[in-house]
């Protein structure tokens, strides 16, 4: 399986308080398999991880939301952590990214309440996804089709529920980014 993604670069949307298992998981995987993977977040300098409720590592952003360009991407990857979801929703950068990355059809990754993003980008109406169960109800009113999976694909969305997913979530990422 190495090498396997070698040209692929891979795009992780983060805010200060994400769920660090949440991107450390699927960041090694992909590495592993060869990608790319960029930090991106509303500014430069460094995002700060958290391990549920306790902050745990530093980060280093590789670029800002509005530096980026979803044409430089391969795949879009939101991990959860409520602080993260809840302040990243309403950026309009992030939605930006997350909006032209799914017109493109570019696999959109999203695990734990990273959901919020694409709710509030519009974006799941229609669609059958999982999330971490507190989560259920905001993805089922904005039009979601829910289910409690490990990990569901519809389309290029892929959603998991939580860290004990990330296995599952980081194999049908690659599967997607391989296809």
């Amino acid at each position: 399986m190495a090498n396997s993604l070698g040209s692929k670069r891979v795009a992780f949307l983060v805010t200060d308080g994400f769920e660090q298992v949440e991107l450390t998981g699927p960041k090694n995987a992909l590495e592993q398999a060869g990608a790319q993977v960029d930090i991106l977040s509303a500014e430069t300098g460094s995002v700060k991880g958290w391990n549920h409720d306790k902050p745990a590592d530093d980060f280093k952003v590789d670029q800002t939301f509005q530096g980026a360009s979803i044409d430089q991407y391969d795949a879009v990857v939101l991990p959860g952590g409520v602080q993260n979801s809840d302040t990243i929703r309403i950026d309009q950068d992030a939605q930006h990214l997350v909006k032209t990355g799914a017109s493109a059809g570019k696999p959109i990754a999203v695990i734990c309440h990273g959901s919020w993003l694409l709710i509030s980008a519009g974006l799941v109406n229609g669609k059958t996804m999982t999330s971490y169960k507190t989560v259920k109800d905001d993805l089922v009113n904005a039009g979601v089709n829910w289910v409690d999976q490990e990990v569901v694909k519809d389309g290029n969305l892929i959603s998991s529920r939580q860290p004990d997913d990330i296995p599952a979530f980081s194999k049908a990422l690659i599967d997607a980014l391989s296809a």
